[in-house]
């Protein structure tokens, strides 16, 4: 069945998706998480698949949860809250765990959800329209979608409860100067910017990059020995792979080497 919340596109390794309810500034409901839950899913399975790139339609990159969905964020009215933001969470969840780079390309608004979505990915690239938010407070709500989690190892603890207990609305700059975002560009220039990267990302090594991913994600959890103990695993696993021989080679030979996957 084709997907009716998001719009996904392939080209050369690169999977765009791009958050489709510009009617809601891109709110998401149950079936926009289930729609994205699957594809992250797809995404991590398909070797033709290198980068992932998430955006918004109409302007907006996604303007949170829709409350106004009577179905709720699991899609079923008939679920417990409970259920509901677990079922929620697993969308964000997979994002985490996607074994390949991902980016978020933010216009507009990326407020609750939303924002926790563009913090979900591994880099973030934002328009100078672009506008975030934890807007949780003010509607009477704690930080969801993992940015509890997400934010203090972005930009610190006490950053961090700024910005989750005021609720303020950031301007791209506040966001770049606070950590959580890597790049502001202007808005006649973030497709290209963006394509650039995910382009750079999709030629790079697939193996070497997931790993480097989950080395990442590991950090603030254990010590330097164990990061060191894991890191030496993971070298072993590229020195047996075909793409760090190619890669060997193509510096020998002063060339760009063409990563497989192997």
């Amino acid at each position: 069945m084709p997907n009716e919340t998001i719009l996904v596109k392939r080209d050369d390794g690169v999977v765009t998706v791009t958050l489709n309810r510009p009617e809601r500034k891109n709110a998401g409901n149950g079936l926009m998480w289930r729609e994205l839950r699957e594809l992250f899913a797809e995404v991590a399975e398909t070797r033709a698949d290198r980068v992932l790139v998430i955006t918004g339609a109409g302007g907006a990159f996604c303007s949170g949860a829709d409350i106004t969905d009577p179905k709720g964020v699991s899609g079923d009215p008939d679920d417990p809250h409970l259920v509901r933001m677990q079922y929620f969470g697993n969308t964000m969840l997979a994002l985490h765990n996607l074994p390949k780079p991902t980016i978020a390309k933010v216009r507009g608004i990326a407020a609750g959800a939303g924002m926790s979505l563009a913090l979900g990915c591994d880099l973030v690239v934002a328009s100078d329209n672009a506008r975030f938010s934890e807007i949780f407070a003010k509607r009477g709500l704690s930080v969801d979608g993992g940015s509890s989690w997400l934010l203090p190892r972005l930009i610190g603890l006490h950053r961090a409860k700024e910005i989750a207990y005021f609720a303020d609305i950031l301007s791209a700059q506040e966001a770049a100067s606070y950590g959580f975002v890597n790049r502001v560009v202007p808005d006649d220039d973030l497709d290209a910017f963006v394509d650039d990267w995910a382009r750079r990302l999709a030629a790079g090594p697939p193996i070497a990059l997931a790993m480097s991913k989950t080395l990442l994600h590991n950090s603030m959890s254990i010590t330097m020995a164990q990061a060191l103990e894991d890191e030496a695993r993971c070298q072993t696993v590229n020195f047996y792979s075909e793409d760090t021989a190619e890669a060997m080679r193509a510096f020998v030979q002063k060339r760009a080497p063409e990563f497989k996957g192997r």
